[in-house]
């Protein structure tokens, strides 16, 4: 399961139905093996149905709509945090104040209680225009899932019409919703999906059932890296810092604001000559940006490319940058330094211009801010200030260069002779 392209836009109008904005309804009364919801079962530092409910925002569903029959603290707590979250979340405790939550033509994304659903199989339902059934095979693997028939079993996901919602609702009784809508779901003619093994939602009756699960999402949560330094000197500190983080109430958005404020104040402490000071700083803030996008990824709440912390990172370490150079210059560097600096930092600039508009896929030692900050490292142990300036200069120019003769020989062999 790959993250990032599950915002979707479910209600754009294009079907042939004309349907409403998509809707869920998800299960939260059911006990696990131990006698506890399962629910509240642990995913990914946060729990079962708070996954769940990300998972249907991500797809375009609102309202969600759970279904509760006691909410004890843990389970209280969940729903707060995600109201936090703005997210349009409406506890009910029937079947028929769940159905008058929802219009009547509108669809209605189901998902089972205790079911864990891939978000790459939701991705797609904003397109769908008519009810649909998720299947898997019925074989000793699935024998917990719910049969349909002789050869397939109910996944735990579907998407359900509104007035099927509401008539089984009105005769409900004592029945099962979930088991009782699908077969009339069934029975009205929806469409059967086979889902593939790799996409298959997980039925969850213990912990242990999520392990493998919630380890599937720590490892898709790191996206490609593009420098060295993010590639082979980060990964371990980013995965133990993720995991750890993963259990507390840190937001992704508090990670990114700690990286610009130790980069300003790394450039305030070499205003100062604090130098080491301001390079410790600068390292700690290096893996800090990418636990924070990979907290956002597992919380299914990915930061948006135009967060003003991140989008100020570059800007700020050139100021880093221009503030050691000053320092450099008032001790022995002369104005060179100073020069090496603000050229150094033009070069990276333009470099980022020409990065940002090309599709040219670019090697991982061309300049970055991680790259620098640990280029700066040895110049520092040898106490070779100006040195590092130097050299960050012709590292920038160099990696300026690289990508325009790159974007430049794509271009002339793309062109017609």
């Amino acid at each position: 399961m790959r993250f990032g392209a599950a915002f979707l836009d479910a209600g754009d109008g294009k079907t042939g139905r004309g349907r409403l904005a998509l809707g869920a309804l998800i299960g939260a009364y059911q006990e696990d093996d131990s006698g506890g919801l399962t629910a509240l079962l642990p995913l990914a530092g946060r729990t079962l149905v708070e996954y769940q409910v990300r998972c249907a925002a991500a797809a375009g569903a609102s309202p969600i709509v759970v279904l509760v029959e006691r909410i004890p603290a843990a389970l209280n707590q969940a729903f707060e945090r995600l109201r936090q979250e703005g997210l349009n979340l409406i506890l009910v405790s029937d079947a028929n104040e769940a159905a008058t939550r929802f219009e009547a033509g509108e669809l209605i994304l189901v998902v089972g209680d205790g079911v864990a659903p891939p978000l790459d199989l939701l991705s797609g339902l904003a397109d769908e225009a008519d009810p649909l059934v998720f299947t898997v095979p019925d074989d000793a693997e699935h024998e917990a899932n719910e049969r349909i028939d002789g050869v397939s079993r109910w996944s735990g996901i579907a998407l359900v019409d509104g007035r099927t919602l509401g008539s089984t609702a009105a005769v409900l009784g004592d029945w099962d919703l979930p088991s009782t809508l699908l077969r009339r779901t069934l029975q009205a003619g929806a469409r059967q999906a086979p889902v593939p093994p790799e996409r298959e939602p997980l039925l969850v009756h213990n912990p242990g059932d999520l392990q493998l699960f919630e380890r599937s999402l720590i490892a898709n949560s790191r996206s490609e890296r593009t420098d060295l330094a993010s590639k082979y000197i980060l990964p371990l500190v980013e995965d133990f810092a993720t995991e750890k983080l993963m259990e507390t109430a840190v937001r992704p958005t508090w990670l990114l604001h700690l990286t610009l404020g130790l980069t300003l104040a790394a450039a305030f402490s070499f205003t100062r000559g604090w130098l080491w000071a301001g390079v410790v700083m600068l390292l700690l803030s290096t893996p800090l940006d990418l636990v924070a996008r990979r907290l956002g990824m597992l919380r299914l709440r990915p930061i948006p490319p135009n967060n003003f912390s991140q989008l100020l990172l570059w800007p700020a370490a050139g100021l880093a940058l221009v503030a050691l150079s000053w320092w450099e210059a008032r001790h022995g560097g002369g104005w060179g330094a100073l020069v090496c600096a603000i050229c150094g930092a033009a070069f990276g600039q333009a470099y980022q211009l020409e990065r940002a508009h090309t599709n040219v896929t670019l090697p991982p030692w061309l300049v970055s801010r991680r790259n620098s900050i640990f280029l700066l490292l040895p110049f520092a142990i040898g106490n070779a200030w100006t040195g590092f300036l130097i050299a960050v200069l012709a590292y920038a120019a160099i990696s300026l260069f690289f990508v325009q003769y790159l974007v430049h020989r794509i271009r002339t062999e793309l062109t017609p002779h």
